[in-house]
């Protein structure tokens, strides 16, 4: 074979992918010092009529967006709302979110409170049906759905549930409580993130007018160990608080526009 032919086979090698059993045995190198805390956790939003990221002349417009698709905030993924992703259900968190009205804040929530504390007997019911405090900014109630996205490209994700799918949140709850199963002992509840759960959207009216809601339905119990695995680690650092939900700019403070 000529010199020439073999410069062409040595390039083409260095320009093919290299094995994947190279880069398994440098395995998480170069992530030592990266922490929870240095990761977006990216929330997956249901887009709405007016959601900037459907608005062509709002900077935030995402090419081939349409109202009722699903939107990761990090990655800018659309996915389908007819067709659906599925997810693992890996912690649960409600939280009382205090916000100022639109064009009086500078985009994060003034503060959040805690599932436990008594911020909601403090509020009063506007005539928008927003719980409003005393110093004028409003509450909302909100579930917060921390997940493992399954699909092409699997990642942890957050939902965040309030107005009017806080009933759906309501459902999807009672619906992972109600799983038992047979155990050694007996009858025992699985982990949440025992089972896998199809989310789609929904178009929902009223006589104010017309949005997208969530739709949660469950698929079956996950197979692959490693999944498992991943899901029950990430349950594991929300629940020691290694993972919070964020509230800012990324979340739209308002599901439904009514």
């Amino acid at each position: 074979m000529s010199k020439e032919g073999n410069t062409k086979e040595v390039t083409t090698r260095k320009e093919g992918a290299l094995a994947t059993n190279l880069f398994e045995a440098d395995a998480n190198k170069g992530t030592q010092n990266i922490t929870q805390e240095d990761l977006a956790l990216p929330f997956l939003k249901v887009l709405m009529p007016l959601s900037p990221e459907v608005n062509k002349k709002d900077g935030k417009y995402v090419e081939g967006s349409e109202p009722g698709m699903i939107f990761n905030s990090v990655t800018k993924e659309l996915y389908d709302g007819a067709k659906g992703i599925n997810v693992l259900p890996c912690h649960y968190l409600k939280q009382y979110v205090e916000w100022q009205d639109r064009g009086t804040s500078s985009g994060g929530p003034v503060a959040i409170h805690r599932a436990d504390s008594d911020i909601m007997s403090k509020v009063t019911r506007d005539k928008f049906n927003k719980d409003r405090l005393a110093n004028g900014n409003y509450i909302e109630t909100t579930a917060n759905h921390f997940v493992f996205l399954l699909g092409d490209n699997p990642s942890t994700a957050l939902i965040s549930m309030k107005s009017t799918s806080l009933s759906v949140s309501r459902k999807w709850l009672t619906t992972m409580m109600g799983i038992k199963l047979q155990g050694e002992k007996g009858l025992f509840t699985p982990p949440t993130y025992s089972h896998i759960y199809k989310l789609k959207t929904v178009q929902q009216s009223n006589d104010k007018g017309t949005w997208f809601g969530w739709d949660v339905s469950k698929v079956g119990p996950i197979t692959d160990k490693g999944i498992y695995a991943i899901a029950k680690g990430f349950s594991d650092n929300v629940a020691k608080g290694a993972v919070v939900a964020k509230h800012g700019e990324s979340q739209p403070k308002e599901e439904a526009p009514f």
